[in-house]
């Protein structure tokens, strides 16, 4: 079987990114065309109206037509184009209204996709170059999004998955929105997601992972300031081990620390630098609660199992 060009796009929350990729089935090899993502924040203030904002909109469609441009350069095949939206999308009551500006730009319908779902496509994405690997099953992969957090336990085949409502984004919003948080703040973001843990450990035994394995730009932020790294290297990034140590002593120096100060930090993307603190707060949260002493950090996720999904 000849490799198939396809085409995945991962509306998230924060962001919305394209691969564009060539997927060999047999020998199960992805080869990268063109990965990019732009910062839409399509969940703006969705948490506090329960509706997509008209200005988080607009932008989301001007990344669809700038995406829409990009496939077609590409010669992708429309039945070989997959769009999934997450979190933002299945949370707001306009959805509709989200799903007409994307048929219209795209020409496919966006798979609003339940947690669950969400959840196996970045274990599929994460996990399947591990396999026969170094790295020893089960998985415990944890996809830190905008709005949402998915946990996945599994070896092969997923054995438990679970999407809570703690995300980078909704985090801030709820508690850190005027600036620098406060102690108060950041105690109110940890009471939260420990809440929202003792509730994934329900369904997702946090604590029978061999290999914990972080994804997604909160994750892979944190894992290029802990590593020093003088700008954003995502060959170096992907399948770093990050300790909690590490982990713990950025997050700390995000928390406190002004805007212009992670502005100014070489590997942070700009649409991060306001939310970079609460989202590496649940970062934390979850290495503490599932007692790894160190992180595998993953460039493959949720984007690369949506391309596996198509073929």
């Amino acid at each position: 079987m000849s490799a198939t060009r396809v085409a995945a796009i991962d509306c998230g929350t924060n962001s919305i990114r394209l691969l564009i990729a060539e997927l060999d089935p047999e020998t199960g090899e992805i080869t990268d065309l063109d990965r990019r993502m732009l910062i839409v924040r399509l969940g703006q203030d969705v948490d506090r109206t329960g509706r997509l904002h008209p200005e988080a909109l607009a932008r989301t469609f001007a990344a669809c037509r700038e995406y829409a441009e990009v496939i077609a350069e590409h010669g992708v095949a429309p039945d070989r184009i997959r769009m999934v939206a997450t979190s933002a999308s299945r949370d707001a009551e306009n959805a509709a209204e989200f799903t007409a500006g994307v048929e219209e730009i795209l020409g496919v319908t966006p798979s609003v996709v339940s947690g669950d779902e969400e959840a196996r496509l970045s274990f599929t994405g994460a996990t399947r170059e591990l396999l026969g690997g170094p790295r020893r099953p089960p998985y415990l992969v944890f996809d830190l999004g905008g709005g949402s957090t998915e946990f996945v336990l599994g070896e092969q085949e997923v054995r438990a998955a679970y999407s809570a409502d703690i995300g980078c984004v909704r985090m801030t919003e709820r508690h850190f929105a005027g600036g620098q948080p406060t102690e108060a703040q950041i105690a109110a973001v940890r009471a939260d997601v420990r809440a929202a843990l003792d509730t994934v450990a329900g369904a997702v035994p946090l604590d029978s992972g061999a290999t914990l394995i972080g994804l997604a730009g909160t994750v892979t932020t944190v894992a290029g300031i802990a590593l020093e790294l003088p700008g954003y290297d995502s060959e170096r990034i992907h399948h770093a081990v990050v300790g909690v140590e590490q982990v713990r002593e950025t997050t700390q120096w995000l928390l406190h620390s002004s805007h212009a100060e992670r502005a100014a930090v070489p590997v942070m993307h700009p649409g991060r630098v306001d939310v970079i603190g609460a989202g590496a707060l649940v970062l934390l949260e979850i290495m503490e609660r599932t007692g790894a002493a160190e992180l595998l950090v993953s460039e493959h996720d949720i984007l690369d199992g949506i391309a596996w999904s198509i073929v």
